[in-house]
C-alpha cells in the first residue's frame, strides 16, 4: 500500500511549472495589442459616420459663399483712360511711392477738386489728373484746364504711337526715374545757416517729379515749333528711359549731387 501511495506522487513531480509563468506573461501581451487595434479603428469609423450623417442643408450654403466672389464682375474692368487706353496692367515697381501714385481706372481724369480739403487727398487723385494740373503751373496754361487736358491727351496718343506701350505705364516709369531721393535743407546754428542732406518724403518725390516733367515740356516748347503735346510726350519718353539730357532727369541728378556734398 505504501508503494501504491508513492506512485501517484512521482508523476506529479516532473510537471513543468517554469514554462507556465512564461505563458502567463505572454498571455496579457496579446490582449494589449488586441485592445490597441480597435482604438485606432474606432475614431475612423466614427469620423466616417459623422461625415455621412452631416446634414445636407449646410453643404449648399458653403458652395454659395465660395461662388459669390467669382461671380461678381468688376464694374471698372472695362473703363478706358480717355476712352482709348487700358490701365489695368500698369505696375509700380518703386514701393516707396506706390501709395501716392493712383492708377485706378478712370475715363475722364477730372474730379472737380473734391480732394482739396482733405489731408493727403491728392494721393487719391488720378496721376493723370495731377499731370494735367501740373501743366497749369506757368503763365502759358494758368486757368486753361481744357487746353491742358487736350495737351496731355495728345501726348498720350503720341507716346502710344512712338513706343507701342501703355502711355500710363510710361508716365509711371518717368515719375519713378525723375523722383529725387535726397535733397538739401538749411539748419540754423545761431546766426549760421548750414546745409544738411535729408531724405525726401514719398509724396514730395511724386510732386517734384511731376513738376519737373511739366517744366521741361513747357521749356522745350519755347525753343521749338513743336506743339505742346509733342513736347510733353518727348519729355515723358526721355524720363522713362532715364535720359540725362531731359530736364526732369537732369534736375534730379543736380539735386542729389548737391545733397551728396552736404552729407
Amino acid at each position: 500500500m505504501a508503494d501504491e501511495e508513492k506512485q501517484p506522487e512521482t508523476p506529479q513531480e516532473p510537471s513543468p511549472e517554469p514554462p507556465a509563468p512564461e505563458v502567463a506573461a505572454e498571455a496579457p501581451k496579446a490582449p494589449k495589442a488586441a485592445t490597441k487595434a480597435p482604438k485606432t479603428d474606432a475614431p475612423d469609423a466614427s469620423a466616417e459616420k459623422a461625415v455621412a450623417e452631416k446634414p445636407e442643408e449646410t453643404r449648399p450654403a458653403k458652395v454659395k459663399a465660395e461662388a459669390k466672389p467669382a461671380a461678381a464682375p468688376s464694374p471698372l474692368s472695362d473703363v478706358l483712360l480717355f476712352g482709348k487706353f487700358d490701365v489695368s496692367e500698369v505696375e509700380i515697381l518703386d514701393a516707396g511711392i506706390a501709395r501716392y501714385v493712383d492708377v485706378s481706372p478712370i475715363a475722364v481724369p477730372h474730379t472737380g477738386g473734391k480732394h482739396t480739403s482733405k489731408a493727403f487727398g491728392k494721393s487719391k487723385m488720378s496721376i493723370v489728373e495731377r499731370l494735367i494740373n501740373g501743366m497749369m503751373r506757368t503763365e502759358d496754361f494758368t486757368g486753361k484746364k481744357i487746353k491742358s487736358y487736350k495737351a496731355v491727351e495728345d501726348a498720350f496718343v503720341l507716346i502710344h504711337d512712338k513706343t507701342k506701350r501703355n502711355p500710363l505705364q510710361t508716365l509711371v516709369d518717368a515719375i519713378q526715374n525723375a523722383a529725387p531721393r535726397e535733397e538739401v535743407t538749411r539748419l540754423q546754428y545761431g546766426g549760421i545757416s548750414v546745409p544738411k542732406a535729408v531724405d525726401v518724403a514719398p509724396a514730395r518725390r511724386v510732386d517734384l517729379a511731376l513738376r519737373n516733367i511739366c517744366k521741361g515740356a513747357l521749356a522745350s516748347s519755347h525753343k521749338s515749333k513743336k506743339p505742346i503735346g509733342e513736347c510733353l510726350a518727348d519729355e515723358i519718353i526721355a524720363a522713362a528711359k532715364g535720359d540725362v539730357n531731359c530736364h526732369s532727369i537732369s534736375k534730379k541728378e543736380e539735386i542729389e549731387r548737391v545733397s551728396a556734398s552736404a552729407r
